[in-house]
């Protein structure tokens, strides 16, 4: 009931917002809406063409049905697997893993950041390693870890931290640095402290950029769980991958690909979903 109130308040308010523009306004608004709309139908369009493309030409032979699989095939793959519940714990094997990896990197990166903002000497001594260890190769860190934490969840999780924070930090430390002066002189001339300037500048101006960043490491801890499941795990969307093109299973290495792209787009969309709220 309470979602349905926000709706119909948030249409209220857009309706009576519309009434009150002038022609050229409802003129650019009716174009816009149009044009979101047909952009959306492209996209679905595509999307459509493309698996019926997939389809055809795997039932007429131009493409090797067992070694390209088919939208067909995945739709079977998957509910035979959903049968016994199997894909399911892949999958929510991989979202957890993803989501405790991604709240890691965001505290993490939000402290460290912080750390640097606050003091000028450690933010010299440590941005040189911080770039090198950014470029440094991901998957190369992986079998190091293995050794270090054993085969299991820590070890992916921690491949997942190490393919997004480094980034993150740097990016929220450039961010907070180039916080608008007049705002920062402002609370100091009022006799603020660096707390002050901390907590109501430098934080509160760089929310849309702590959520675009958030944006990002949602792919990256995926990716980086994804890395981890091919080396060091016994279950997840990564390990079905592995395991599905050393048996040549690639109904399962393709459906588990399908998978892993349909719940990317759901993570992003989730991160949207949370910065139009707090937009609002």
């Amino acid at each position: 009931m309470k979602k349905l109130s926000k709706r119909r308040r948030k249409r209220k308010i857009s309706n009576i917002a519309f009434q009150t523009m002038s022609n050229e306004q409802r003129e650019y608004v009716k174009s816009y809406i149009k044009k979101s709309k047909r952009i959306t139908r492209y996209r679905m369009l595509i999307l459509v063409l493309f698996f019926a493309f997939w389809e055809f030409a795997t039932r007429v032979g131009m493409l090797d049905s067992f070694i390209f699989s088919s939208p067909s095939r995945i739709v079977k793959c998957f509910i035979g697997m959903s049968k016994d519940f199997s894909i399911y714990y892949h999958i929510s094997v991989t979202l957890y893993e993803t989501f405790i990896s991604f709240l890691l990197v965001i505290i993490l990166s939000i402290l460290i950041a912080i750390l640097l903002w606050w003091n000028d000497s450690i933010s010299k001594v440590l941005e040189p390693y911080l770039v090198v260890l950014n470029s440094l190769p991901k998957s190369a860190l992986a079998p190091v870890f293995i050794v270090w934490l054993g085969n299991n969840a820590k070890t992916i999780i921690v491949a997942a931290i190490s393919v997004a924070i480094f980034g993150s930090i740097i990016n929220l430390y450039t961010d907070f640095i180039t916080t608008e002066e007049d705002k920062i002189k402002l609370i100091k001339t009022l006799g603020g402290t660096k707390k002050d300037v901390l907590f109501k500048v430098v934080i509160p101006s760089n929310i849309p950029s702590m959520i675009s960043i958030a944006k990002v490491n949602i792919g990256l801890t995926l990716v980086g769980v994804i890395i981890g499941e091919f080396l060091a795990a016994k279950a997840g969307l990564g390990y079905l991958i592995i395991y599905g093109s050393q048996v040549f299973k690639m109904d399962w290495v393709i459906m588990s690909i399908t998978i892993l792209c349909i719940v990317a787009g759901g993570l992003y969309k989730l991160i949207s979903v949370v910065e139009k709220k707090f937009n609002y």
